[in-house]
């Protein structure tokens, strides 16, 4: 209704079609009620006069609405209710403010493309992991065909170095074949196919495992920035160091000086952040990010547990094995070739009676050792010794990073670090509370006697 300056000159205007539906639907579906039809007009005249009136002609002062910001649109709705003769007063003005959404900011360039670079190595890890897969099964292959053909070779030249003093045409043939095990054996030994297939399966699930990590930052949607990529890649070029694709030259060395820990992660770089230290209440009680005191000292007992026992056994049990296995990689071509050598003095007089029972006898032990080597593995053995040593070595610098860090609130969040630890020791929440009384100096390393990890 528009108002032109007082209050008699108001004339009625036709409502929006949202208001007029429920009054003109009223409306036909009472013509043999016109006394309905008239109330229902009077109804909306006199809501319309009231709306449209001056504040000071008007009995009751509506309530100011909040200003809206923007453009904010409004939907209204009248709404009158069925018993129209006897209530003229619960009619009702129904508003709804409809505020308008505020438009998502576009995300900066630099991110599309960090979120692109992480794609592109979950792709790569995807890649290098069935390439790793493909080679390890090839290079088992490699072990269990080499073992047998070697094997094969020796023996069969043990018999025909048997029957050489009764038929000396075999004499030759003996020799050769001997001299050809000699020198397999010793092309097999210096690349242990069994050790290269445990490193190629080792590798496999690792560069898996990176794959999950990346697409599950990516699944999560949190801004990516530089530093993830560069996590990534240092992930990517520190797994490429220490299981590499090619045989040579790029090879492991297999009989090393020293046995160390193998390393698949790349070395932390040291924070360059402020380092404010924040302290604990008291002891037991919550603290920020989920640390406590109790919580430290049993880190500093897995610590000090896994230095003194876990690692160190399995690097001592890898001596062992590599020792061995160097051992049986140069016996086994020692044999074969001194029974090659036997058979040149094959059918000399009664020195060649000699010679025939040593030919037989080395060949005989140099199939043994080859089948003790590589039947029994050893090379995948002593791989599989520095792969735990090293999933321990692991295990300290993650914990160390953590306590190394003196703001609680740049860690890891305590539980859920927790329960990482204790899920790789093959341990539950409880069994590590028996770890905090070995973080105590009083404690000493030869007082030690359990292992923490249960799971290797």
């Amino acid at each position: 209704q528009h108002h032109t300056g007082s209050s008699k000159s108001l004339e009625p205007l036709r409502l929006p079609s949202q208001l007029q539906s429920p009054l003109s639907k009223e409306a036909t579906t009472s013509n043999q009620q016109p006394k309905e039809s008239m109330a229902a007009l009077r109804a909306q005249r006199l809501f319309l006069l009231q709306s449209s009136s001056s504040p000071s002609t008007s009995t009751a002062r509506p309530r100011p609405h909040p200003r809206r910001s923007g453009a904010a649109t409004c939907r209204a709705a009248l709404r009158v209710p069925s018993g129209i003769r006897t209530a003229e007063d619960n009619l009702s003005l129904k508003l709804e403010w409809i505020e308008p959404q505020a438009p998502r900011a576009p995300a900066s360039p630099s991110a599309d493309v960090s979120v692109e670079k992480l794609r592109a190595i979950a792709d790569a890890a995807a890649d290098r992991a069935e390439m790793h897969d493909i080679i390890g099964k090839q290079r088992d292959n490699w072990n269990h065909l080499l073992l047998h053909s070697t094997n094969s070779l020796t023996l069969a030249a043990s018999v025909m170095a048997a029957l050489a003093p009764a038929a000396p045409a075999l004499k030759a043939s003996a020799g050769v074949l001997l001299a050809s095990a000699a020198v397999t054996m010793a092309a097999v030994n210096k690349i242990q196919p069994s050790q290269l297939a445990e490193e190629q399966r080792n590798s496999t699930r690792l560069w898996r495992e990176l794959e999950r990590d990346v697409r599950a930052a990516l699944a999560l949607g949190a801004p990516t920035t530089r530093a993830d990529v560069q996590e990534a890649m240092d992930r990517v070029l520190a797994l490429d160091a220490a299981y590499p694709l090619p045989l040579l030259p790029a090879m492991l060395e297999k009989f090393p000086k020293a046995v160390e820990p193998a390393r698949w992660w790349p070395r932390r770089r040291p924070s360059k952040q402020p380092m404010n230290s924040k302290s604990f209440g008291r002891r037991g009680g919550a603290s920020g990010n989920g640390w406590t005191q109790d919580l430290e000292d049993e880190m500093r007992g897995i610590l000090r547990v896994i230095k003194a026992k876990d690692e160190q056994e399995f690097l001592t049990v890898g001596k062992l094995v590599l020792n061995l296995n160097r051992g049986l990689a140069v016996a086994g071509p020692a044999l074969a070739g001194t029974a090659a050598l036997a058979t040149v003095f094959i059918g000399s007089g009664e020195a060649g009676t000699w010679a025939s029972s040593a030919a037989v006898f080395g060949g005989a032990l140099a199939a043994a050792v080859n089948t003790v080597e590589h039947g029994g593995q050893m090379g995948m053995l002593f791989e599989l010794l520095r792969n735990c040593a090293g999933f321990y070595r692991k295990i300290q610098e993650d914990i160390e990073a953590n306590l190394g860090e003196p703001d609680v609130e740049r860690r890891e969040g305590g539980e859920v670090f927790a329960t990482k630890v204790a899920l790789k020791l093959g341990r539950s929440m409880s069994d590590l509370k028996q770890f905090r009384k070995m973080a105590s100096p009083s404690v000493r390393d030869e007082d030690i006697k359990e292992f923490a990890g249960k799971l290797f």
